[in-house]
């Protein structure tokens, strides 16, 4: 079978007419606009950990006196009271 000039003519108007209609229709819808998404992201609160500090009963040798014990405990309450005061205060941005 022999194509003719008319037989191409007749499937490539069509073909030029679909083509025209399938690029035309991209131009006619809008672009996607643009959306903002917030995702959380984990931050840590707490960026300065206060350092801990040293002890007088840590110091101490096993065979210290009872006396000299509750001496040092004494005087490292209120070191400890400072130092959990410091944490609490690093604590409080994360709440």
């Amino acid at each position: 079978m022999k194509l003719h000039l008319h037989h191409l003519q007749l499937f490539a108007a069509p073909a030029v007419f679909l083509s025209a209609c399938v690029l035309l229709a991209g131009c006619g819808t809008a672009p996607p606009s643009t959306q903002i998404v917030e995702v959380p992201v984990h931050v840590p609160c707490v960026t300065d950990v206060p350092a801990t500090p040293l002890y007088e009963f840590d110091k101490l040798p096993l065979d210290a006196p009872a006396g000299a014990k509750v001496l040092a405990l004494a005087r490292d309450w209120t070191v400890g009271r400072k130092h959990e005061g410091m944490l609490e205060a690093a604590l409080a941005g994360c709440l």
